[in-house]
């Protein structure tokens, strides 16, 4: 059975690389520091396997009680991003292990990453779905309105699923079957071909592609 392999990073921005062809490649930046292995999750008590890994240290005073009898039980450093992932054999974990990149991954390889997207805040339908809009001339009195909300007497209701205005981004998004072109050990970076979700700064999930 494959080996499930999982990381965690911080988008950092997006730049171009060439290949050995001279091509362009635009990819994005992807900070991946080494993770560590805060908790193990087991079928005895848990009901289920999994490996909680946690990136980049925080102060203490900014964590909740539990999280902090976490790191206090087992002497580990605070850290900030913390994500857990279902994994097949356990014994190739231990708590306090710090685990790199290049462990999980190698040049070439296609992943799905997942992160928060940029939020847009409170938009209306022109922006958050492509509705066109309605005449510009004086006295339309329909420019950048919703339209049509349903029939009158008979349903009597607006149904579910109607496109309205609110809410528009910030939504957890994955992006399936990136590749990776490049790991840069020193520099504690990646290099994957194309655009993830998030600003700069944003946390990531990096996993192998369910997919490839």
């Amino acid at each position: 059975m494959k080996k499930k392999t999982f990381f965690l990073g911080k988008k950092l921005g997006m730049t171009q690389v060439f290949d050995e062809n001279g091509n362009v490649i635009p990819v994005t930046v992807v900070e991946t520091s080494p993770c560590t292995v805060i908790q193990l999750k087991t079928d005895e008590i848990d009901g289920y396997s999994a490996v909680k890994i946690g990136y980049e240290n925080i102060l203490e005073k900014k964590l909740n009680k539990p999280e902090k009898g976490l790191f206090a039980k087992n002497k580990l450093a605070p850290k900030k991003f913390l994500k857990e992932f279902r994994v097949d054999n356990l014994a190739d974990y231990q708590i306090g292990q710090n685990i790199k990149i290049s462990e999980m991954f190698k040049d070439g390889d296609k992943v799905d990453i997942t992160g928060i997207s940029k939020g847009k805040g409170f938009q209306g339908v022109i922006k958050r779905y492509g509705h066109a809009r309605g005449k510009e001339t004086h006295g339309s009195m329909y420019h950048r309105r919703v339209g049509s909300m349903g029939a009158c007497s008979t349903p009597g209701r607006v149904f579910k699923g109607k496109k309205l205005p609110g809410h528009m981004g910030h939504d957890r998004v994955t992006v399936q079957n990136l590749v990776i072109v490049r790991i840069d050990e020193k520099r504690n970076v990646i290099l994957v071909k194309g655009a993830v979700p998030g600003s700069k700064g944003a946390y990531l999930e990096i996993k192998g592609a369910v997919k490839a």
